[in-house]
């Protein structure tokens, strides 16, 4: 444990440092978020955020890859990733500056997922009455499904300053957690992938957010969003690979199950906005893809809350989600249930604590 606070330490602190450097680049070669009608910030910001985030994250495996523990985690699993990110990265900084369309976007994301199928970071089996092993193209085709879905929802979440950061690293602590206890409790190493990725994911998100809380100097971008989402979904799949399916028993399906539960567990607010928009936006006659300014936070920021608050309101209800989850794979049904108690009535103190005036939203 100590090493992966130590990793995540070092990540955290590079990325606080590394981020102001970045910043300037994007500014000086044009990858800048101007000022649409559904905006909520209200002065131009740089992008590329996730420039920062990447190189963060390159620093500290080249540092923690000479401690004794994480250092044996890296292997063609942790390659993979780490090609992977270089490329989603690559992507997202095209796209923060230039706005490359949607259908190339898709094109890129799944050439990234193939990445990680080539270095085998792929789903193998699902513990649907015991174990089905999947054949070799549906378990692909599972993967960057995956792998897809996930990308997309950080991506959608990240409409304010501050938000998708703080999501991510909840859902990254979260999914620390059930990948370090579920070594400890099968007795496997502890020297894992998904370990080490969450451990880089929650601290890069860390030190990002000093600079991206409102106001924002900088935003993660396309860059950063999908940057985050790829190591989420790449951790889940690679945690699958570290239970044993013939241990798998009905006392146990709920672990096995969980590595690829959470990452849609932790991400339950997003995707619940993304149903919503494509509701309201069907209804409405128009594109289920089309923009609009009704997502959770403009709601919440029209009720009156502060955009810091908002973000706060947003972090206590992915927490409410992601934390009980995690709990209930290894403690009794009511442990978990004291864990949601402890969030809800958190969130409905900080709902309820003095409002500012409705925010403007543009």
């Amino acid at each position: 444990m100590r090493e992966y606070l130590i990793t995540l330490l070092i990540s955290a602190a590079l990325c606080y440092l590394v981020t102001p450097f970045v910043r300037k680049q994007a500014l000086r070669f044009g990858a800048i978020a101007t000022i649409r009608d559904r905006d909520i910030h209200s002065v131009p910001t740089a992008r590329w955020g996730g420039v920062a985030m990447w190189i963060a994250m390159s620093l500290t495996f080249l540092i923690v890859n000479h401690l004794p523990l994480v250092g044996k985690s890296f292997g063609q699993e942790a390659w993979g990733i780490f090609l992977a990110s270089t490329a989603i990265v690559l992507l997202g900084m095209a796209d923060d500056r230039f706005q490359l369309d949607a259908l190339t976007k898709l094109a890129g994301q799944v050439f990234v997922a193939g990445i990680l199928l080539v270095y085998g970071i792929q789903i193998l089996w699902l513990p649907i009455n015991g174990v089905v092993s999947l054949p070799p193209s549906i378990g692909q085709l599972l993967t960057v499904l995956i792998v897809l879905v996930v990308i997309n929802a950080v991506n959608f979440i990240d409409g304010m300053d501050g938000l998708a950061a703080g999501i991510v690293a909840i859902s990254g602590i979260a999914f620390f957690a059930f990948a370090y206890l579920l070594a400890v409790d099968y007795g496997f190493s502890r020297a894992g992938v998904p370990s080490l990725t969450t451990a880089v994911l929650v601290g890069i998100c860390l030190g990002f957010l000093p600079h991206n809380l409102n106001p924002a100097k900088i935003f993660m971008g396309d860059s950063g969003s999908m940057f985050l989402g790829l190591l989420l979904s790449a951790a889940a799949i690679t945690l699958t690979g570290q239970v044993d399916p013939n241990a798998i028993s009905a006392e146990s399906l709920g672990p096995t199950l969980l590595p690829l539960l959470l990452p849609f567990a932790v991400l339950a607010i997003p995707f619940l906005d993304l149903l919503l928009a494509v509701g309201r936006r069907v209804r409405a006659g128009r594109s289920p893809f089309a923009p609009d300014n009704e997502h959770l936070h403009h709601r919440l920021l029209s009720a009156g809350n502060s955009t810091n608050k908002t973000a706060l309101i947003l972090y206590l209800w992915t927490a409410t989600i992601a934390f009980p989850v995690t709990v209930l794979a290894f403690a009794p049904w009511w442990v978990a249930l004291i864990t949601v108690i402890i969030f809800v009535g958190t969130s409905v103190f900080v709902m309820k604590s003095g409002k500012k005036n409705p925010a403007v939203v543009k």
